[in-house]
């Protein structure tokens, strides 16, 4: 063998060898090949499991209604077949605003949300539809965005509710209406209703709201500050409060407990919490609003689900929400007292009847 030959073959084996390596580095490019390789296992991985994936951004899980509603809603997602990831803002717009930017990142189908800030929470629409995600308001209405589906109650009817309750006890008297969160649009809904109710009765003469506040973040602590207030600028001469909803009337009661009031002034609530059945059925609340949550959870994972998939929602009615008419499915309310707790929330389990008349001696226990 020449020694031209081997020196032109040890050339092409080097040629061969450099060909071989650059081609190897070009399907190892950490620029582009890693990224085709996660996208196709994330892929693989969804056609395997099957799986929507979906974000929910609770305003806050500090209040026990929402603790429900996380729960049911879950359940019925997964056996729908769907993954829930849960953030909860601690009634903070800003830190629920951040969280569904990060549940969008991660990848859902879509995001539902529980407003703290039915108008600061708008702009994140706009983000989702931007990344393909729909946008479900639950229990509370997103403003001015196009929001793909609401589900939520009778919001106007629960404040009706509450009225037509505290007016039957007290047909004439001094009111104080103890308002919501005012960031939150459920708690203006259920004052219109509530005077939609009630301006009939002080046009006529009957009843005197003496006085009207709204709870920042729907607290306890800030009821109970309102209405030691009302009732010191009252001179305690409050004969009713139509108070929005439950976590308020804890306040409120505690106010008027201090007073000797309790179970003197009528009071109203919604949310059905068990310290405040607890208070109904020892006569020191009149009454609560009971949203049977499990109905509004599964309903609100069903919808969740067909948007998902592109499906028909069967919203059964719109909502305006200052920019478009949102497709909405509403639920309807129930006015709850010592009369009907058994047949309502005990009879759906929401809250036992061990439970509710834990502070009642057995022998008035009403029987099943």
């Amino acid at each position: 063998m020449s020694k031209n030959f081997k020196k032109n073959l040890l050339s092409l084996i080097l040629i061969f060898a450099m060909l071989f390596t650059f081609s190897g580095c070009a399907t190892t490019n950490p620029n582009q090949s890693n990224s085709n390789n996660q996208t196709s296992q994330t892929t693989k991985t969804s056609d395997n499991s099957g799986k929507i994936k979906i974000g929910f951004s609770f305003e806050t899980l500090n209040l026990e209604r929402w603790q429900h509603d996380r729960d049911y809603f879950v359940q019925r997602a997964k056996e729908l077949g769907a993954d829930v990831l849960v953030q909860s803002a601690n009634s903070d717009s800003q830190t629920q605003y951040s969280q569904c930017q990060n549940l969008i990142a991660q990848g859902i189908k879509v995001l539902v949300i529980i407003p703290h800030d039915g108008s600061a929470i708008a702009p994140i629409v706009e983000e989702a539809h931007k990344a393909g995600v729909k946008v479900l308001a639950y229990d509370r209405l997103i403003m001015n965005a196009d929001v793909d589906a609401y589900v939520s109650f009778d919001n106007e009817k629960v404040g009706e509710l509450q009225a037509e309750y505290i007016t039957k006890l007290v047909p004439k008297g001094n009111y104080f209406l103890l308002e919501g969160s005012p960031t939150d649009n459920n708690a203006k809904l259920f004052e219109q209703g509530q005077k939609k109710v009630l301006q009939p009765l002080v046009d006529k003469g009957d009843i005197k709201i003496v006085g009207e506040q709204w709870a920042q973040d729907w607290l306890t602590q800030n009821a109970y500050n309102i209405m030691q207030n009302a009732l010191t600028a009252n001179n305690n001469k409050i004969d009713a409060v139509v108070d929005a909803n439950d976590s308020t009337a804890l306040g409120a009661i505690r106010a008027l407990q201090e007073q000797n009031l309790a179970g003197k002034v009528a009071i109203s609530g919604q949310d059905a919490d068990l310290a405040n059945c607890q208070l109904i059925v020892e006569g020191k609340q009149s009454m609560t609003v009971y949203k049977p949550v499990k109905e509004e959870a599964t309903k609100g994972a069903d919808v969740a689900i067909a948007l998902a998939k592109g499906e028909d929602i069967n919203a059964n009615g719109k909502v305006n929400n200052g920019k478009i008419d949102v497709p909405s499915v509403l639920l309807t309310p129930v006015a709850v007292d010592k009369n009907n707790m058994v047949d309502t929330i005990i009879k759906d389990g929401f809250h036992s009847l061990d439970e509710v008349y834990k502070n009642v001696p057995k022998d008035q226990w009403p029987k099943q």
